[in-house]
């Protein structure tokens, strides 16, 4: 087994998370290919104290569920999905995929349909963890299909993702307590502060952050991580951007969004290629117009685009936003059963000022 594997284990039991003796902990493996990993952060959980459960469906289980399922079956709330996200104490994800493009042929409402059956699950995960009586993590395991989806070989990915997650180095947590650091100085700056104006070739947003907390990504809830986020007023976005980066979702790829925003909704919605998916998964339900998320990716260790967003968001001289659900401990109170997070190149051309202040500029902060 690669060591490095060991290794995030190790940090996301013992740094992310925190484990305790007597925690719940919920393990979910996307895939059985993951299974290595699985077990090392079994391993810890056990040798920190806490008593652990798996959750781990066959590969292909969505494709076999979406062609087969009925509307009833599509509507349906798992009551033990309810019971596991009102009783565990810790969840750790560990995402993986035999084949990222298993859902591309399926029927776009019937993804959104099953997804808004699942809105109660999906909310009440994001209140515990906003009042930290759950806490949780997720990462990637490498595996060929993201590989492919990325344009490297298996063990070009490996290097990549473990270089992103920094357990190369011999204390791969000091270093995420550096950057918690330095991040924490941004977020204290921020504080208190109104009104953010997004200007660039991509470009032309406003948005009100009154009242709102900017959040320390700092390796805790992601692995690797690297971004400052928040949630905008909710009424109060306006303008248009197009991404840069295609936006994938449910396998689908999405390229050429642009998207303009009128008192926070999205109002038009237009992309090169998948229109008619965007504007499916945007009227999945009423929040799924409005913006969850505003966020400026940090991690300058993650340089190019690799079609998985836990990375891609994340990238040093990118900003993002997430149309849907938004988290309850930045202030914000959209609700959706979706949250689609969409990529921005920063480094030429464009600026973030701050109440009339100059904030970040080509991809570099200046305060």
């Amino acid at each position: 087994m690669d060591p490095r594997v060991d290794k995030v284990a190790d940090v996301l039991v013992n740094y992310s998370v925190a484990v305790k003796t007597g925690d719940l902990v919920r393990i979910r493996v996307f895939d059985p290919v993951a299974s290595p990993m699985a077990l090392e952060v079994y391993k810890y959980v056990l040798l920190a104290g806490g008593n652990a459960f798996f959750q781990m469906s066959p590969a292909g289980s969505g494709e076999v569920f979406y062609k087969n399922a009925s509307d009833e079956q599509l509507d349906f709330l798992n009551p033990l999905a309810m019971w596991t996200i009102e009783n565990v104490d810790v969840d750790i994800a560990l995402l993986a995929d035999s084949n990222t493009k298993a859902l591309t042929n399926i029927d776009p409402p019937k993804i959104s349909r099953a997804r808004a059956a699942g809105r109660p699950v999906s909310q009440r995960f994001m209140e515990r963890q906003a009042v930290g009586a759950l806490r949780w993590t997720l990462t990637q395991y490498p595996t060929h299909a993201s590989a492919q989806d990325a344009e490297m070989s298996l063990m070009e990915y490996e290097d990549f993702v473990y270089s992103a997650c920094m357990v190369h180095l011999d204390d791969p947590v000091a270093y995420w307590k550096g950057i918690a650091a330095e991040q924490q100085r941004l977020v204290d700056w921020l504080k208190g502060k109104e009104r953010v104006e997004v200007r660039g070739e991509h470009v032309e947003l406003t948005l009100s952050i009154k009242d709102r907390v900017f959040i320390n990504a700092d390796g805790k809830k992601n692995f690797p991580d690297g971004e400052i986020f928040t949630g905008p007023v909710e009424d109060s976005m306006n303008g248009w951007i197009r991404f840069t980066y295609p936006a994938i979702y449910s396998g689908r790829e999405v390229d050429g969004i642009e998207l303009h925003f009128e008192e926070g909704k999205v109002v038009k919605a237009t992309a090169e290629k998948g229109e008619d998916f965007l504007n499916s998964v945007l009227d999945t339900d009423e929040g799924a117009r409005y913006v969850g998320e505003f966020a400026i990716g940090t991690n300058m260790g993650i340089t190019q685009f690799t079609r998985n967003i836990l990375f891609d968001e994340k990238m040093g001289k990118t900003m993002h936003i997430a149309v849907g659900a938004s988290y309850p401990d930045t202030g914000a109170k959209n609700e959706s059963a979706i949250h689609w997070d969409m990529i921005c190149d920063m480094r030429s051309g464009s600026e973030i000022l701050v109440d009339g202040e100059l904030f970040y500029k080509d991809g570099e902060f200046q305060v």
